[in-house]
């Protein structure tokens, strides 16, 4: 009986130590998100992150609540940071609060059910990014906590979305994707098209679109 108490004693033990951390937009500071986190004994380091709002190894999450998710869906600003959020291999959406405001009856908004319905299907289609619908703040840490234990073993946090370069060409990609607003798929296509990081800098604006679009113009600027 003492062995079998010692076993499970010992397992308690070990996962108090787990080491669990995560990333998080200093804008989230104040969350009820980040205090329950705190208090699933994680440890939550606050960075200026310029796409999504946690981190968890690499595992970018966008985080918004269902009264965020209908106002970006008015202002357009969502269309922008999924976008972003694409730079990152793994990511995903999380709606928080579908059981405090219905989701389809935005009364308040004058949207349509099925237009919420429909951008719904384009997030997971058309930008490939899964959505994740959580009952409120505690069921999002929930998630998040277990996020973080299932990475635990993998890679470490990078604050950019960036791979870990091992031959010349990703050593060549990891320069490109240091410009802002140059993610993996942008410097990867650009190394496609001009070969070298020399090439790449001495582009023009208008050879620079065919890949950026309107970033174009912001990063020959930098260059400049």
């Amino acid at each position: 009986m003492n062995e079998i108490e010692n076993i499970f004693l010992k397992r308690k033990e070990s996962e108090k130590q787990e080491n669990l951390s995560i990333v998080a937009d200093h804008r989230e500071k104040n969350s009820l998100l980040i205090s329950e986190l705190i208090k699933n004994n994680v440890r939550v380091e606050l960075k200026h992150l310029e796409i999504a709002d946690f981190l968890v190894n690499n595992v970018a999450v966008e985080r918004k609540t269902v009264s965020d998710f209908l106002n970006s869906m008015i202002n357009k600003r969502l269309f922008s940071q999924l976008e972003n959020l694409k730079q990152y291999e793994k990511c995903f959406l999380i709606i928080e609060g579908i059981e405090e405001q219905e989701l389809y009856n935005d009364y308040a908004g004058g949207i349509n059910g099925n237009a919420i319905r429909g951008f719904l299907l384009s997030i997971i289609l058309d930008f490939q990014i899964p959505v994740i619908f959580t009952k409120d703040y505690q069921d999002s840490a929930k998630f998040l906590t277990i996020l973080i234990k299932k990475q635990n073993s993998k890679t470490e946090i990078s604050l950019n979305p960036k791979r870990k370069s091992k031959s010349l060409n990703e050593q060549k990609q990891f320069v490109i994707e240091g410009f802002p607003g140059i993610g993996p798929k942008s410097a990867k296509k650009l190394l496609e098209k001009f070969s070298s990081i020399k090439n790449i800098t001495n582009a023009s604006e208008e050879e620079l679109k065919e890949i950026l679009g309107k970033k174009a113009e912001s990063f020959r600027k930098i260059l400049d």
